[in-house]
């Protein structure tokens, strides 16, 4: 069974495990020591602020009255579910595929348990220019930005032997 899990993909479930604790230790920390709204500047142009945001990326939905938590639940379970099986049929060869599948699934996981805790996700990374102001994010978020660049840059790379991404 062990041999089987290091000859796929799955050996790097351990990432996306990593991720999700990061996440929830991050999102509880800021949940439990700062008030909703509060700000605490690191740097002149990022902040730690304590927003919830019951929608999607960039607040998509996020006052449609409730439904979208539920429907965002599905999505995140089905996404996770795909690209689980996904990892499972990678060779090992295939790491940056792999690496990539397991931050979105890392970030997947940690939007989800938020969702379904609290109804909403947690979001404390704020990043501004003078008036400019670019959404408030967590590390779940970034895991899965970072994860996405990650397949397009695999879907784009050279590959000298086409059948590294399969068993």
């Amino acid at each position: 069974m062990m041999h089987l899990f290091r000859q796929t993909g799955w050996a790097f479930w351990w990432l996306a495990l990593l991720v999700l604790v990061m996440d929830q230790l991050s999102k509880q920390w800021v949940h439990h020591s700062m008030a909703l709204y509060d700000s605490i500047q690191l740097l002149p142009f990022f902040n730690l602020t304590y927003v919830r945001n019951p929608g999607a990326a960039f607040s998509f939905l996020s006052d449609a009255g409730g439904w979208q938590r539920w429907f965002f639940t599905v999505v995140a379970l089905a996404i996770t579910t795909v690209l689980s099986v996904w990892l499972a049929r990678l060779g090992p060869k295939a790491s940056k595929l792999s690496i990539g599948l397991s931050l979105i699934i890392g970030g997947a996981l940690g939007n989800l348990i938020d969702r379904l805790w609290h109804g909403y996700v947690i979001d404390f990374f704020h990043l501004y220019y003078q008036n400019w102001h670019y959404p408030a994010f967590n590390i779940a978020d970034s895991a899965i930005v970072v994860g996405a660049a990650l397949l397009i840059w695999d879907s784009f790379s050279q590959r000298e032997h086409s059948h590294e991404h399969s068993k």
